[in-house]
């Protein structure tokens, strides 16, 4: 004889497949959800998760394709500039730093830090 399987999320015994492990799909999504709420996330979302964060904020900040904002303006939006997918040098030597196609160079301004951001151009390729 062989026992009924239970529901992984509320523990009620199931009917149908021998293979199911949960009740409907609001058990399956609840139980997945707790799944990885309890598990510290991965280095791999962390970094995925700051770099589109990047990614929306510089975008945010720059609406015609160059820009000028302070610094702590975009830190206090958790703009990390730790984080970027590549970088470009101009002919000055220059690097701007990029989060996918939005890029963001420090500078110093009147004794305040900046970023002069920039969207990625067709002449900037490698």
């Amino acid at each position: 004889m062989r026992l009924q399987p239970t529901c992984m999320a509320c523990g009620k015994q199931l009917s149908g497949r021998i293979d199911k492990k949960f009740c409907d799909a609001h058990c399956k999504s609840s139980f997945h959800y707790q799944k990885a709420r309890n598990n510290p996330s991965s280095f791999f979302n962390r970094v995925d998760n700051q770099l589109k964060l990047n990614r929306r904020v510089l975008k945010s900040y720059n609406k015609a394709g160059k820009a000028t904002v302070r610094k702590q303006v975009l830190i206090e939006k958790s703009f990390n500039p730790k984080f970027f997918t590549h970088y470009w040098k101009n002919k000055k030597g220059d690097v701007y730093l990029f989060c996918y196609e939005f890029g963001f160079l420090e500078k110093l301004e009147n004794g305040k830090a900046k970023y002069i951001l920039v969207q990625w151009q067709g002449y900037m390729e490698l």
